[in-house]
């Protein structure tokens, strides 16, 4: 039974979600007319009531909402950077529930502890922790597993399939998407998340990254009393990284923190490949002596070998301002399908380069980079992986987190000199850049050389019908689609509501029953009707995209 009204209330929150997305893309429903803004609105306001959703149906559904936050091609990007603000809100579970789960999982390693704290130093949806003291006098804290929770977990993954294979069946919400190959992908994570022991292997391979930075501090792990449900950490304390009145009492400067914690992130993405994927103020902690302080490694990020083969490439391509050839190495490097159309893409590609290459630096600029993806991606058949999305979301965090210290921050300044070295890797010397923009000059200087010639010469091939001119207008041919969709809407709203009048007058007269053949009439022209709207509101998207008007 309780399985039962579980598997209802979830299927309660779907069919509502479904019906607000299909609501909101309906212009006629506003009241005061369509327009951007308003939709834009009414989409943050859903986007609250997804994120209250998920926190009332738990911690599954809290951890989901933190992986959609990472598929901008799923939902609209208010509801993605609404989610990425998830953080688990949860009451703590009893001290007598957390003693037993220790008691059960350590065994006769439980005599080793000296003293818990009955208080939590945090709750969250999966776990919360205990500060404790051992025999040795060591200080650790506990992260303990919430009792119960692999039973629910697996229950509501249950129904997560479930949904996913009825949104997998209906085409036009399968569109571009894998909704079946989403569910399974989140209940891998999911379950890997409940197992304790892989946290642990992360937050052991990220400290021996900085094993050697007396700047930055990685708590270590202690292995004997760690288990699939119980994480044991060394206890390193700190300020919050948000509590500036302690920060200015301590007499660390701001800026000096944000400073090492930038350092400390360009080297995990471009040095390492394995970096903090969850880095806001509640993850982040200084030191007294003026050190950062990771906590919390359970959403890591891994850049893949071939992404990072291709970096040097991308940022060469990028110091030239070479969009078509970011966008070439992007899709060499599997960042994109080279099966789609790249043109909204180069656009995006281009304003980005111009926007954050272009001085004076944006102070956040990720955060305006990762808005305009989110609206590239969504509702396209773009392959971007998941691990590109977190690097953006993280960067976002961490650039939000530094301004919040440093007014004047801005990571694009900072990254300067780790990123130049990586325009000379790949077995090439420090003067590639150089030759690079030489090459480029001077083939730029040769074409319009010969450009008086060539144009002569095919001018004259076209007179004598050599060659044959073919004329693309893929503006003027998405405007005439356009045309045809809203007269085709037109007309079939008036015909609903001549059908719908015939109704009414038959229901009205001495054989109401025959009002009934209007209306079998009317439901295949009103299906037609809906599907059309979906088409139209997708259409409209394009013109939301970078530079899509030009």
């Amino acid at each position: 039974m309780q399985k039962f009204f579980r598997s209802l209330k979830i299927w309660q929150v779907v069919v509502q979600l479904l019906f607000f997305l299909w609501w909101d893309s309906c212009k006629w429903n506003y009241l005061r007319s369509y327009t951007i803004k308003r939709k834009e609105l009414r989409q943050k306001i859903r986007a609250k009531w997804l994120t209250n959703e998920l926190l009332s149906l738990g911690s599954a559904f809290i951890k989901l909402g933190q992986l959609l936050s990472a598929r901008p091609d799923v939902l609209p990007a208010s509801w993605i950077l609404e989610l990425a603000k998830l953080q688990d809100r949860v009451p703590p579970f009893s001290y007598e529930e957390a003693e037993k789960i220790l008691r059960k999982e350590l065994l006769e390693n439980f005599s080793q502890i000296n003293q818990i704290d009955k208080q939590p130093l945090g709750a969250a949806s999966i776990a919360q922790v205990h500060k404790a003291t051992l025999n040795n006098g060591e200080k650790v804290v506990f992260k303990v597993q919430r009792p119960g929770l692999e039973t629910l977990f697996r229950l509501d993954l249950e129904v997560m399939q479930q949904v996913a294979a009825l949104l997998q069946k209906k085409r036009s919400w399968s569109y571009g998407r894998d909704w079946v190959g989403i569910a399974k992908e989140c209940k891998r994570v999911l379950l890997r998340e409940l197992d304790f022991r892989i946290e642990a292997q992360y937050a052991a391979r990220f400290r021996q990254q900085f094993l050697d930075d007396p700047k930055i501090k990685v708590p270590s792990i202690i292995w004997k009393l760690s288990t699939r449900s119980i994480l044991c950490l060394e206890y390193v304390p700190g300020i919050k990284i948000n509590d500036e009145l302690s920060i200015k009492e301590t007499g660390i400067e701001p800026s000096s923190i944000i400073d090492i914690g930038a350092e400390s992130y360009l080297k995990q993405l471009v040095e390492y490949g394995f970096f903090h994927a969850d880095p806001h103020p509640g993850n982040l902690a200084i030191g007294f002596d003026g050190s950062l302080i990771y906590y919390d490694f359970g959403m890591m990020g891994a850049i893949s070998d071939q992404l990072r083969k291709r970096i040097g490439s991308m940022v060469r391509a990028a110091a030239l301002r070479d969009a078509s050839g970011l966008v070439k190495e992007l899709q060499i490097a599997g960042i994109i399908s080279s099966d789609i159309d790249i043109g909204p893409v180069r656009r995006f590609v281009r304003i980005m380069l111009k926007e954050a290459l272009t001085p004076p630096f944006s102070q956040n600029i990720f955060e305006k980079l990762s808005s305009d993806l989110y609206d590239l991606v969504y509702d396209k058949p773009f392959k971007l992986p998941v691990e590109l999305i977190f690097v953006f979301r993280a960067l976002s965090t961490f650039e939000g987190v530094g301004r919040s210290l440093d007014p004047s921050f801005n990571l694009i300044s900072i990254a300067k000199p780790y990123l130049i070295p990586l325009m000379t890797s790949n077995n090439s010397n420090p003067n590639d850049l150089i030759n690079e923009i030489g090459r480029q000059v001077g083939e730029i200087g040769s074409r319009a050389v010969g450009i008086p010639k060539r144009l002569d010469e095919s001018l004259e091939r076209l007179e004598q019908g050599d060659i044959q001119l073919q004329i693309r207008m893929g503006e003027s041919d998405r405007q005439f689609r356009r045309m045809i969709n809203a007269q085709q809407s037109l007309s079939q709203s008036i015909l609903l509501g001549c059908l719908g009048i015939t109704a009414a007058l038959l229901g009205s007269s001495n054989r109401p029953f025959l009002s009934c053949l209007p209306i079998v009439f009317g439901v295949p022209i009103f299906t037609n009707w809906v599907k059309l709207q979906f088409k139209i509101n997708r259409d409209n998207r394009i013109d939301k995209l970078p530079g899509a008007s030009r």
